[in-house]
């Protein structure tokens, strides 16, 4: 039994969490990381971390940010491979907006040694009319990163961060335009992950469009109850 136990908590230690952009999985994918005690790495905070500290990562990605579209992978499989490579990634770790395409994904393999069938995938799925709601709604600290919503979540004083007092700005993958291309994007060629990891991994469809607590509530209860 002792093994087996072990065996469960292990494998809830490595999670990838899939789904269109506004799905909720940073939301998700933060509340989990805190709770197990384990790192989150959001490729998309890093990519904008490394555009506004001006770095050559930040240089090349800045462009495809600006209009939506995706980043190469191979930036991207450099990147995540040296974050997963640190000491507090040792124990575990889950992965927001990480892989999107195939290639990613074999580079996952690549990088953590091995096939997916030790990774948890929660695919979250959330209606695009919804999407679209939810994206365009989004405003940003630039100072802070912390994230408001028009209707959902607006701060205490209009167009101002309740923390620090900045001006709230939208960004620019969250306008009209861009978010059609990113939810393109995401059709044409994430999509074909769902049934990637259906098939070699420990594969979950969530149903995203209800309570934040009740989709939380779900997969916790998911990663407990073993394969």
């Amino acid at each position: 039994m002792a093994d087996v136990e072990h065996g469960v908590a292990a494998l809830a230690r490595r999670i990838v969490f899939l789904g269109p952009p506004g799905a909720g999985k940073g939301t998700q994918a933060g509340r989990l990381a805190a709770v197990r005690g384990i790192v989150r790495i959001a490729t998309g905070d890093m990519l904008r971390d490394a555009i506004a500290q001006g770095t050559a990562l930040g240089k090349q990605a800045a462009p495809f940010i600006d209009r939506g579209g995706l980043v190469p992978d191979e930036l991207l499989i450099g990147m995540v491979g040296e974050r997963i490579g640190r000491e507090d990634c040792r124990d575990g770790f889950i992965l927001d907006g990480f892989p999107r395409t195939l290639r990613q994904a074999e580079g996952l393999e690549q990088m953590t040694g091995g096939t997916p069938s030790g990774f948890v995938v929660f695919d979250i799925e959330v209606p695009r009319d919804e999407l679209l709601r939810r994206l365009s709604g989004r405003r940003l600290c630039p100072t802070c990163q912390a994230t408001y919503h028009l209707q959902t979540n607006p701060p205490a004083t209009v167009g101002v961060c309740d923390r620090d007092g900045s001006a709230l700005v939208q960004r620019e993958d969250d306008k009209e335009t861009a978010v059609a291309l990113r939810l393109s994007e995401y059709d044409a060629r994430t999509k074909p992950l769902i049934e990637y990891f259906r098939a070699r991994s420990r594969f979950h469809s969530i149903d995203g469009y209800r309570p934040r607590d009740v989709v939380f509530g779900e997969l916790q209860g998911l990663l407990e109850s073993g394969p």
